[in-house]
């Protein structure tokens, strides 16, 4: 009887709930709180109070402004909210509140044109908001001046991410946004979970922490998290950051330490993307051409901060070779990168060169090479490559169809000549595929463009040494060729393009004095043949 006389009190105090609340004045003062909490008008269409399964206001139509500099649509909507009453004040005649739930809001992130935030202004109000009056009744509208509630909490939240910037066209999707704040203290502790859209990415937070302070902008408030990365795919997220080609697919997964500020944070730690490929339509390609670079992962030590992304060291493969590099990164619109130390060991060049690129001027065999540094644009990696080092590659094989062309093409020249003059070059050479012993020198790139002036080709029956440019995406060359077959040389001078080269061959110690008219007679004619 002592417990049934128990339950028969609670439900009639749980009953007499919206009797012992002053709607109005609550009304009132969730607004007037809410709004110097956050610096921004705050509104609801109805307030009421429900006094099961718990004691709480139940708030429709919740309204948060935007910063006027970025537009009139509400910063934040959501259909329903409640804030939960504590049982114990409210049965001693006081209002005082317990946990705020925000069901299924839809809030708006703005990246201004001008670099700025429409979120950088939140919590900026100087004045904090003082405790309502006691309602008639004895019903408080609140107990001890409370203006935030002891805990918050975000369940079904969409944040929609908006870049303004010039040329912008980054929007991404933050679904399934759940938050947990724990108030009552400072630093305020939080935890949560999320999924980013494109890219099906799972993001959770652990062991957060957020310093906000009075009168400053919460943007200003000192953040640490520990998140984790979880997508298994990045490649629609990829498109959104770095535009549809080339196309990237891996799995990606990171853990990551969060400090600095929470409008200005840091993120450093591990990132894994195995395995990564990378996809792009070559137009000089035969069917397909669209052609897949596949790597066996990669792995950083990764820091974020300031839109810059820093990978210190960064590790890849190629087949069975192996790539190291520091990279420095900034995403975006303007995609670019910057290599430093690059070291690439035993990399089978032709899988890049041959399946993915399809260059006519294609090797095969392992690839060394040591860089100072590189840097390109994500859009157009070749056209605005840039860096110098030294390369090694072989043994293997010439195998594009312009390069084997080209070197048919200044043997046989300079064959007729030397068969005009006396002279002998082996007769072997230019045939495909082109076995050699090694390709090694110095080179540096300037917007594309390749200079070098100590390559050479080594292989059983002839060394050849070239200098000059050659244009990595227009096919220009410009280049000095000197063949070595064992005895004298045998100078060319290579222009025009990869596609229609134009060759003058310059006999000297190989066939001794020459007749200029006949050799030149003569390899206008033996041109003809080839074109």
């Amino acid at each position: 009887m002592a417990f049934a006389a128990i339950a028969v009190l609670a439900v009639a105090a749980l009953a007499a709930v919206p009797w012992l609340v002053d709607t109005p004045r609550v009304q009132t003062y969730l607004a007037s709180s809410a709004s110097q909490a956050l610096g921004r008008p705050v509104k609801f269409e109805s307030v009421s109070v429900t006094a099961f399964p718990w004691p709480a206001v139940a708030l429709r139509g919740l309204e948060v402004a935007e910063d006027p500099r970025f537009g009139t649509a509400p910063f934040l909507r959501l259909d329903r909210a409640a804030v939960r009453l504590k049982i114990r004040p409210l049965l001693s005649g006081r209002v005082e509140f317990g946990e705020l739930v925000l069901k299924s809001p839809v809030i708006s992130l703005v990246h201004g044109a001008d670099g700025r935030w429409n979120v950088a202004s939140l919590g900026a109000s100087r004045e904090p908001a003082g405790p309502p009056r006691p309602s008639r009744g004895g019903g408080g509208a609140a107990g001890g001046g409370a203006i935030i509630a002891s805990r918050i909490r975000i369940t079904n939240g969409v944040i929609v991410y908006e870049d303004r910037g010039p040329g912008a066209t980054g929007r991404y999707r933050v679904e399934n946004f759940d938050l947990r704040v724990k108030g009552g203290q400072n630093p305020l502790a939080f935890e949560g979970s999320a999924r980013v859209v494109p890219g099906d990415l799972k993001v959770t937070i652990a062991d957060g922490t957020l310093a906000p302070a009075a009168g400053r902008p919460l943007f200003d408030a000192p953040v640490g998290a520990r998140v984790t990365l979880d997508g298994k795919n990045v490649g629609t997220l990829a498109a959104a950051a770095l535009g549809p080609s080339p196309t990237l697919d891996g799995a990606l997964k990171a853990t990551l330490k969060l400090t600095g500020q929470l409008g200005n944070p840091r993120a450093a730690g591990q990132v894994e993307v195995t395995p990564l490929n990378v996809s792009r339509v070559e137009p000089q390609c035969p069917e397909p051409r669209r052609r897949t670079l596949g790597l066996t992962g990669v792995k950083l030590d990764a820091t974020w901060s300031e839109g810059k992304l820093v990978a210190t060291p960064l590790a890849t493969g190629v087949g069975k070779g192996t790539v190291t590099t520091a990279m420095t990164a900034t995403l975006g619109t303007n995609a670019h990168a910057d290599l430093r130390d690059l070291t690439v060991n035993s990399v089978p060049v032709e899988k890049i060169l041959v399946d993915f690129l399809c260059q006519s001027y294609a090797v095969t065999g392992p690839l060394d090479l040591s860089a100072g540094a590189l840097a390109f644009d994500a859009r157009d990696p070749l056209g605005s490559l840039s860096g110098g080092g030294r390369l090694k590659i072989g043994p293997g094989q010439v195998v594009g169809s312009q390069a084997l062309e080209l070197m048919a093409s200044v043997l046989r020249v300079g064959g007729a000549v030397s068969s005009l003059l006396g002279g002998q070059l082996p007769t072997n050479l230019g045939k495909a595929p082109l076995e050699y012993e090694s390709i090694a020198g110095t080179y540096q790139i300037t917007r594309g463009v390749a200079t070098t002036r100590d390559l050479l080709f080594t292989s059983r029956e002839i060394r050849m040494a070239v200098a000059g440019e050659y244009g990595l995406v227009t096919g220009r060359l410009n280049l000095d060729v000197t063949v070595n077959p064992g005895r004298g040389e045998l100078r060319a001078k290579v222009t025009g393009t990869t596609a229609s080269p134009s060759i003058r061959v310059q006999p000297s110690s190989l066939v001794g004095p020459i007749d200029p008219g006949r050799v030149e007679r003569g390899l206008q004619d033996l041109l003809k043949q080839f074109r």
